[in-house]
């Protein structure tokens, strides 16, 4: 297990916002490319970004909200699907074209238990939107990344990731019953692994990866396929629908959320490190005190990450399985 699984003592917390990580930090000249940048975490950290000064890359499935919101940044804007394989290509391609060079890359597109869906290549729809696709995103844009000459790649994982590991003898469920919960599970665990296993294989070419968990923010469009009840008993929302709001419960605004993410691609605390699950805008404890948990209503006072979704020889098995199922290799 890495050592480098542990706090460094950032001064920052549960509930420190975009505004507070950002502090200080010019971006001018800097490229970020971020996914799922069209509402909730992904607009906001694209927000933030460009009020730093970088140039935003706002790669969605519809970028409409997006070009409103951050009409007073510089950026540019890129349909995608990832699910598609052929649209992350073009995506990909376009944004060569356009930019050559990536100092950021932050996958934030994703989706939450949802109903049962493959991809045209046959793989499950949560591990082909949250995962997959970004696997192969960052191995197209793998280039602009390179060249860059000391990048951050940061995918938005999940304390979900306790959901489940990564079920590497049925990861598209066609042998076992799904279950929308354990599918995300699986997604954001991979996600995890795969900032271990890409910052070992992409550190020598001054590329760093991380994980980040923002915490549960329910002013996104994951709640989409869930009740107000459902909710209510998760301690997640009032009876009227309104969003309970405890940072130190990982109950965020969108700011607050995506300030973790934020961390991981700018602050110069990172510097060194990389291949780290963090949470509240540093780096989190190994926490593998209770198993796996199922419903939603257990995780109000979990924190830090299973020693699963940061384990070097699970990384590894994941890089391989990801390339069979996506046919993509990088690196």
């Amino acid at each position: 297990m890495t050592t480098a699984q542990q706090p460094i003592g950032s001064g920052f917390g549960a509930s420190s916002t975009t505004s507070d990580v950002i502090k200080s930090i010019d971006l001018t000249g800097k490229v970020a490319i971020v996914t799922g940048a069209n509402s909730g975490l992904g607009l906001q950290t694209a927000l933030t970004l460009g009020s730093a000064g970088a140039h935003v890359v706002v790669l969605d499935r519809d970028v409409s909200q997006a070009r409103s919101t951050l009409s007073g940044i510089s950026a540019e804007y890129t349909t995608v699907d990832l699910t598609d394989p052929a649209s992350v290509d073009a995506a990909a391609e376009a944004v060569l074209a356009s930019v050559g060079t990536a100092h950021v890359l932050v996958e934030s597109a994703g989706v939450m238990a949802v109903p049962f869906a493959r991809d045209s290549r046959g793989n499950e729809r949560q591990l082909s939107t949250n995962y997959l696709g970004h696997f192969q995103l960052a191995a197209r844009l793998w280039p602009a990344l390179e060249a860059a000459h000391g990048a951050r790649v940061v995918g938005l994982t999940s304390l979900g990731h306790r959901h489940s590991a990564v079920n590497f003898d049925d990861p598209n469920y066609e042998h076992r019953e799904y279950n929308p919960w354990t599918a995300y599970g699986q997604s954001k665990t991979a996600m995890s692994l795969f900032a271990v296993e890409l910052d070992r294989r992409g550190r020598s070419h001054d590329v760093r990866a991380f994980a980040a968990h923002p915490g549960s923010i329910v002013a996104t469009g994951l709640k989409q396929y869930l009740t107000t009840e459902e909710l209510v008993a998760a301690g997640m929302v009032n009876p009227d629908g309104t969003p309970i709001l405890a940072p130190a419960k990982q109950l965020k605004t969108p700011e607050q959320g995506a300030a973790t993410p934020v961390w991981c691609a700018t602050s110069p605390q990172l510097e060194g490190l990389g291949g780290v699950y963090c949470e509240n805008c540093d780096v989190a404890n190994i926490a593998d005190s209770g198993a796996d948990v199922v419903g939603l209503d257990e995780f109000a006072d979990l924190d830090g990450v299973m020693s699963y979704a940061v384990d070097p020889g699970e990384a590894r098995r994941l890089w391989d399985l990801s390339e069979n199922l996506t046919g993509v290799s990088f690196l």
